[in-house]
């Protein structure tokens, strides 16, 4: 099969196709025929030689594919062969054919191209573990989404929005903010012309927000902090500008505060299967329905991965970018 190697660390060049052995599937897994891939920021952490696979997972990159069953091993549940699928995997998504525990995959959702569907696991199960089970966001509340344009700020808008939520949103030009708004944001700040504490905080008659969601880490943390409510919950799922910052501990007890945050990558698949059916169980009717939907910015033939993470890191993209085999 083709697939895309990291020769070395290094820019988008380093992206390579090459001829690999088509994987075989253990025991609780299936091999999927590969049609879309979903390109994600780990993608471009791992290629910088940053974020470097599990042990015992394949060094091709791509956490997330849709495509056909075509092998079933035994213990991989009630799949069966032709069946068309989205799964998350911890590695292996930019090649023909991809491999994926059981517990991961899930039924490619009614009436949705397969394309769109490879946009879906990596984005969707990381909202939903991280903003409904960590952050605990309940309909009549309210959510600031940070990189709003994102691929995880396009789904964690909709989805806030169809639970119930007050949704705010940043991103950095007035295209990506009126994106936003669009998918559901009550208001999104453009980052560059203004403080997005002071913006919320206005209008939140002064109150701050229940839940942020944030890739940012240490530059933004003490304004985070700043923004949320009494018993609010700071959520962080990336360190984009630094892991490390200072934290005032005596506002967190005042307010009552939580800080939380999770990587799924190197989670169990236990862990990954029960946030897999619980996406299957809350979300596909939303997606199924038209009310949600993987918000698909360009797609890329596979071999030209490294056009795909050209894109990724020149931020000019809103929502997802997709490999196509």
């Amino acid at each position: 099969m083709i697939a895309i190697e990291i020769r070395e660390p290094g820019g988008p060049e380093v992206l390579v196709p090459v001829e690999r052995p088509t994987p075989v599937p253990a025991a609780g897994e299936m091999l999927i025929k590969v049609a879309a891939a979903g390109v994600n920021r780990p993608d471009v952490f791992q290629r910088l030689g940053r974020y470097p696979p599990p042990p015992g997972v394949t060094d091709i990159p791509g956490l997330e594919v849709s495509g056909i069953i075509t092998e079933v091993a035994g213990g991989a549940g009630s799949f069966r062969v032709g069946d068309a699928v989205c799964a998350l995997v911890a590695g292996g998504g930019y090649a023909e054919y991809c491999v994926a525990p059981a517990p991961q995959c899930l039924p490619a959702p009614r009436g949705l191209e397969l394309v769109d569907a490879a946009a879906i696991p990596e984005t969707f199960l990381t909202v939903w573990t991280n903003v409904f089970e960590r952050g605990r966001l309940q309909a009549g509340e309210s959510i600031l989404v940070h990189g709003g344009s994102s691929g995880i700020g396009t789904t964690a808008i909709q989805l806030a929005r169809s639970f119930g939520a007050r949704v705010f949103a940043t991103a950095g030009s007035a295209d990506k903010c009126a994106a936003c708004e669009r998918l559901g944001a009550e208001r999104c700040i453009n980052y560059r012309d203004a403080d997005f504490v002071t913006v919320v905080r206005e209008l939140t008659a002064g109150r701050g927000v229940d839940v942020v969601l944030d890739m940012v880490g240490g530059a933004y943390f003490a304004r985070n902090v700043d923004v949320l409510a009494p018993e609010g919950r700071l959520v962080e799922i990336a360190t984009l500008q630094g892991a490390k910052a200072e934290l005032n501990i005596q506002t967190i007890m005042q307010r009552r505060l939580t800080i939380t945050g999770s990587t799924l990558r190197a989670r169990p698949i236990a862990d990954k299967g029960a946030i897999a059916a619980s996406v299957h169980r809350h979300v596909w009717p939303l997606i199924e329905s038209g009310a949600v939907k993987p918000i698909v910015y360009a797609t890329f033939p596979l071999r030209d991965a490294s056009a795909a993470h050209r894109v990724m890191e020149s931020s000019a993209h809103i929502g997802k970018l997709v490999l196509i085999t």
